[in-house]
């Protein structure tokens, strides 16, 4: 039988649809069971399609450089 530890592991490939059929049918059947894992598999469902909308998100080269200026000054101290 599947453990939620096992489900946490194979979550994204399970909402990718990239799992065994075999499974694919384990974690449906722990979902059936398991409220926390049911509640983890909508979480990470949410979080992809979020991630989705800002596929195309490029940040400034300026700021870029900024930052990794800052970085390392920072890490000189």
């Amino acid at each position: 039988m599947l453990m939620c530890r096992d489900l946490a592991r194979i979550g994204s490939d399970y909402i990718d649809g990239q799992l065994s059929t075999a499974d694919n049918f384990s974690v449906k059947m722990h979902l059936l069971m398991c409220r926390h894992c049911r509640s983890f598999i909508g979480n990470l469902r949410e979080s992809a399609q979020l991630m989705k909308g800002h596929s195309d998100y490029h940040l400034d080269e300026e700021y870029l450089r900024r930052l990794e200026s800052s970085i390392d000054e920072a890490l000189k101290g």
